[in-house]
């Protein structure tokens, strides 16, 4: 089925048991930026599918995908941006639905995109933070971060976050079918690999806000994936 697009941007939203989130979150989206929205749920056993396909028929902006399960945020999104592609979209972005992005900054990313291949929503950077997130998980994404960026040997300071836009182009260079990622160390092999294409990459601060509903899909195997994956990266992106 083709997707009519409304804008050129449109927001990759990735879902599993997020129905008390979605039918908030998208609503916030479509005021704060203007931009087309894509639910792809891992066909979540809450009902959040269906839920989005009742907010697409209301909103000619919101488009659904559903997807046979849950595979991982990575594979979701490879997903994401060959839809996202195919339909002509010029900017893409990845955001959680869970309201740890807060909508207000999509302006700030899209217009950073005007002057930038890929642009990303940092914590980690002078004007960014944490809200009412815990020690011992702003200790993981720090260190994540960190551990990443010595290891790559790039400036990029929050490696780990998965709040950003990509120009088309950028994707399109990607070899998508070669990530093999899921999780933290999807974030960090997308930003690599752009960074290793020669695209221009910059930080744009952002708060991040610890989610009010739901459950989070944090993981000891995807802290371990990101640890192992790190280095793998290094030798195989030249």
């Amino acid at each position: 089925m083709s997707v009519k697009r409304t804008h050129d941007a449109v927001v990759l939203l990735p879902t599993y048991n997020e129905r008390e989130n979605l039918p908030r979150i998208v609503p916030a989206i479509l005021e704060a930026a203007p931009v087309d929205v894509w639910v792809l749920d891992d066909n979540s056993p809450d009902g959040t599918g269906q839920l989005a396909d009742e907010l697409a028929a209301r909103h000619p902006r919101v488009h659904v995908a559903h997807r046979a399960g849950k595979e991982g945020l990575g594979k979701a999104y490879l997903d994401g941006f060959r839809r996202a592609l195919a339909a002509g979209y010029s900017r893409i972005l990845e955001m959680d639905a869970d309201f740890s992005h807060p909508p207000r900054y999509l302006g700030d990313l899209l217009a950073l995109a005007d002057t930038h291949d890929v642009v990303l929503g940092s914590r980690w950077v002078s004007g960014g933070g944490t809200e009412n997130w815990p020690l011992h998980r702003q200790f993981i994404s720090r260190a994540g971060s960190l551990y990443a960026r010595t290891v790559l040997g790039v400036g990029i300071k929050d490696l780990t976050g998965g709040f950003k836009c990509f120009n088309r182009r950028v994707l399109e260079a990607i070899d998508l079918d070669s990530v093999q990622s899921t999780g933290y160390a999807f974030q960090i092999e997308m930003t690599y690999r752009a960074l290793k294409l020669g695209f221009t990459v910059v930080e744009t601060p952002i708060v991040f806000v610890e989610r009010e509903q739901g459950a989070s899909k944090m993981s000891r195997r995807i802290v371990f994936e990101a640890v192992a994956r790190v280095p793998k990266l290094r030798a195989e992106i030249r």
